[in-house]
């Protein structure tokens, strides 16, 4: 895609020392631009198409540009693709209520970020401070069934709502006593209790962790 002069003035401005914050400011000027959301996406590169999310508009966001997003994440390194899935839901998906729908319907996608990003909704779900929904005994049902099956990505996010489940639904113990049967934590490792995992790189990771640790 040939980008408009816009397009080149933006991305004058990110370079490698570019932050999240940066991009936030950025975003904040330019507000709601779909077709320049567009243009940014197509440049192919990680903070580009992390600023290109935050200008979309998600009135926009079909299925099948979704399924195209998605695969155009692939091309990007495991970490990255999952950032920008999990900012695309951060910043647009949970935006709308059509586009919620849709993280809905993604509990068997076959596509792997659309069903992470599913479980992580779930998780997100309980940590917001609202009352827990009442799937949850479907939900441990589903990740005790599938969870040493899954992918990565998505055995992370199931173990993360088994988590919140633990903090918050503490009558039931079937979450973190599933954690403990399949020996499975975050990229299918296993740690000491009391021992921080290394890929628990976020404070929220991390309290989610030792709640878990504090009931073994």
């Amino acid at each position: 895609m040939k980008l408009s002069s816009r397009a080149e003035n933006i991305l004058a401005q990110i370079n490698t020392k570019t932050k999240l914050g940066d991009l936030r400011k950025i975003a904040k000027d330019i507000k709601k631009d779909h077709e320049l959301a567009m243009e940014l996406w197509s440049t192919e590169r990680f903070l580009p198409r992390q600023l290109a999310i935050l200008i979309m508009d998600n009135k926009l966001l079909s299925q099948d540009l979704i399924d195209k997003l998605d695969k155009d994440m692939q091309t990007h390194p495991f970490d990255e693709r999952n950032q920008l899935m999990d900012w695309l839901m951060a910043n647009q998906l949970t935006k709308d209520k059509k586009t919620i729908t849709l993280i809905q319907s993604w509990k068997n996608s076959p596509a792997s970020l659309q069903r992470r990003t599913y479980w992580y909704y779930q998780a997100r779900l309980r940590w917001t401070g609202q009352a827990p929904p009442e799937n949850t005994p479907d939900l441990l049902s589903a990740i005790e069934t599938s969870i040493t099956i899954e992918e990565p990505a998505v055995q992370w996010a199931m173990n993360f709502l088994a988590g919140w489940i633990g903090v918050y639904e503490k009558s039931i113990e079937t979450g973190v006593s599933l954690l403990a049967r399949k020996r499975v934590f975050i990229k299918v490792k296993w740690y000491q209790k009391g021992v921080r995992p290394i890929t628990c790189q976020s404070s929220l990771q991390w309290k989610v962790t030792n709640e878990i640790f504090n009931y073994l």
